[in-house]
């Protein structure tokens, strides 16, 4: 299994698949790798290149846990386009993965040759991310995948509806794992509530705006969930006055996140990634 060792000394876990040109996908907060799963049948000239971030997934958990913030997860997705010997990639950022793309725009924009945005901007609305904070780092309290996937038909019905108990099934098994004495886990590390907490005390991070005014001159998309209540219509107005060259879409019948195998989302990520080459 692909592993890479970081410049502090942790295990991180990639999927690296297919030929042609680089897209570095990263995932939401609390997701791995798994969560481009729906996207890879759509890019088959496309090499795709997802990584687990630390505490997630299959890499290793943090020691300190505070390091569990976009600046060290950029630094990371950095060193494994190194150990990879790319020089670049075009980044498809789910939540937390666009904020990470937007900090390595300012730190490192030679290694960005392009951005998708997907449902995220520098404003993140607080009662999605009050919703959000409920849930991290809880342990579900399921007896198993099947009853998860129940339970996330009926939360997220009403924000994706049509979307089938099946789907909910697959994103259940890349959410949680089943614990051999019954029950589920949580494929990341618990302490990554303690570190938002934290962060969220210490008034820590950078200003978000600042970070996306760095995507100025570099291929840019942005697509909104139609009921996101993390990015806001009138965010995505702003994003689109200080970035009017970027391809914006609105996803039908999608909360918080879209699943990017829609017609919408596949159609504005071929237009990037044909920019971005």
């Amino acid at each position: 299994m692909p592993y890479f060792t970081t410049s502090d000394g942790l295990q991180l876990f990639y999927r690296d698949a297919g030929t042609g040109p680089a897209v570095l996908c990263l995932a939401g907060l609390t997701r791995n790798s798994l969560d481009f799963e729906f996207l890879t049948p759509h890019l088959p000239d496309m090499r795709l290149i997802r990584p687990d971030y630390r505490g997630r997934g299959l890499s290793d958990h943090d020691p300190d846990f505070m390091n569990y913030n976009i600046v060290r997860e950029g630094r990371d997705a950095l060193e494994l386009l190194d150990h990879l010997g790319l020089p670049a990639a075009t980044v498809i950022g789910t939540s937390r993965g666009g904020l990470i793309a937007m900090e390595l725009s300012l730190s490192h924009a030679g290694r960005i040759q392009g951005v998708l945005l997907n449902d995220i901007g520098p404003d993140v609305n607080p009662a999605g991310l009050e919703r959000i904070m409920d849930y991290v780092g809880r342990e579900p309290d399921f007896p198993d995948l099947d009853a998860a996937a129940e339970a996330l038909w009926t939360l997220h019905g009403a924000d994706f509806p049509g979307v089938p108990l099946a789907r909910w099934r697959a994103q259940a098994e890349f959410m949680f794992f089943e614990k051999p004495g019954g029950g589920l886990g949580l494929r990341y590390d618990v302490n990554l509530r303690k570190a938002l907490v934290g962060q969220a005390g210490a008034g820590e991070g950078p200003d978000l705006w600042t970070l996306f005014d760095h995507l100025s001159g570099k291929p840019l998309a942005i697509l909104r969930g139609a009921n996101s209540d993390i990015l806001l219509p009138e965010t995505v107005e702003k994003m689109q006055a200080r970035h009017p060259g970027a391809l914006c879409a609105t996803v039908p019948d999608r909360g918080h996140v879209p699943f990017l195998d829609e017609a919408v989302s596949l159609e504005v990520i071929h237009a990037l990634l044909r920019r971005s080459r």
